[in-house]
């Protein structure tokens, strides 16, 4: 592995950990700050500010690392996760940790310009592997950093965000310092209009065969919130699970998951083709899901994993198959509308899988999953429509 691919997955590994750091305790912290026992609506309005100014703002600082280079716009986005986690850290006051968030959302473009800078250095035929191996390195970081944040949030309520804002620092330094540019700033005359957010929204849609390709993200993505919403609930309502159980299972599930996409999407991809590594991930994770509606028995859901992870393919292999579709010099305009229609489904989702959960909850908690493999179902079609050949899309 080469030099600036190790420095960006140490990167992208650092701020997942700082990411999760902040996972166990920030409900803690909301309390402290409120004095109400009930922060779930905060932490919702947190959620969805940070989700908001990400859609906004992610396909324009894409754009701009296709015009400026990708470090001008990584140190934008490290710089502004460590204000953010500063404000968290010291915050007195409930809107000082609203304009931290809103800070962060505004400048995040970590796993934009990241993916980006994977496609500037890597081969058509690499892309998935690597790509693989972005997905697990952040998920090594969000493994790690809930448990170390739990530990550090024992010693005191704001360490862990201290903690993060220290991991930021380091990353903007490795940036700047050691992480080489790989796209050269575009000569010629800035034009302001490129700053429109919802530029880039349509000269992705205006693109013949792009459609499925964003449908498919945001579908992906869309199924990727039912766990957060339900993975905890399901448990215990099920299986009776405490704590400690449901944090075995997820633990279990990220462990599984980041060997899968450490080891498998550029194999598979290089077999099936990135179409049919998609579909292998969408068939996995729908088996999975199907049995876990039904069951009654915890063990299953362990037995599942290796299955269930197979989900971890599809992204990969979209991402690899979606760059070929994309001229070189608009990577990080498109990886920006990528990370903006992740943004927009990770505001509905959540909405929409507590509303079907609670809908169930005391009948059959399990239809949850159900609905995940109906989502799943949407998307087969649109991945049916993407192209097997090696060829660019031109705007149409």
């Amino acid at each position: 592995m080469n030099r600036p691919l190790i420095i960006i997955y140490t990167a992208i590994v650092l701020d997942a950990l700082g990411i999760g750091l902040i996972f166990p305790i920030l409900p803690a912290l909301l309390k402290e700050v409120t004095h109400s026992a009930d922060v779930a609506p905060y932490i919702g309005a947190l959620t969805a500010l940070y989700a908001a100014m990400q859609f906004i703002f992610a396909p324009v600082l894409g754009t701009l690392s296709d015009r400026i280079g990708r470090r001008p716009v990584l140190l934008i986005s490290l710089g502004g996760a460590a204000v953010n986690y500063l404000l968290l850290a010291f915050a007195p006051s409930l809107w000082l940790l609203f304009l931290g968030r809103a800070i962060a959302g505004l400048t995040s473009a970590n796993t934009a310009v990241a993916a980006a800078f994977i496609t500037d250095i890597s081969a058509e035929d690499t892309r998935a592997r690597r790509f693989g191996l972005m997905s697990a390195m952040f998920g090594i970081g969000f493994i790690a950093g809930p448990v170390t944040g739990g530990f550090l949030g024992d010693h005191w309520l704001r360490l862990p965000f201290i903690a993060a804002a220290l991991l930021n620092g380091c990353n903007f330094l490795l940036a700047l310092f050691v992480l080489p540019e790989t796209r050269k700033p575009t000569a010629g005359r800035f034009d302001p209009a490129s700053l429109n957010p919802l530029r880039p929204l349509r000269w992705a849609l205006s693109m013949k065969g792009m459609l499925p390709v964003i449908l498919i993200f945001f579908l992906f993505s869309f199924t990727g919130e039912a766990y957060g919403v339900s993975w905890a609930l399901w448990g215990h309502d099920v299986f009776g699970w405490n704590g400690f159980w449901i944090g075995l299972s997820l633990g279990t599930f990220g462990i599984c998951q980041t060997l899968t996409q450490i080891f498998l999407p550029g194999p598979v991809a290089r077999i099936l083709g990135e179409r049919g590594a998609i579909l292998t991930g969408i068939g996995g994770a729908s088996i999975a899901l199907t049995t876990m509606a039904f069951t009654h028995h915890g063990w299953m859901v362990f037995a599942l994993m290796p299955v269930f992870t197979l989900a971890g393919i599809g992204v990969p292999a979209l991402q690899s198959l979606a760059t070929r579709m994309v001229d070189d010099t608009q990577q990080g305009r498109f990886q920006g509308v990528v990370q903006a229609i992740i943004s927009l489904s990770s505001i509905i989702a959540p909405l929409a899988f507590s509303a079907i959960y609670f809908s169930f909850q005391s009948t059959w908690p399990g239809a949850v999953w159900l609905s995940v493999v109906a989502v799943y179902t949407l998307a087969v079609p649109f991945v049916l429509m993407l192209p097997t050949a090696k060829r660019r899309v031109e705007p149409a």
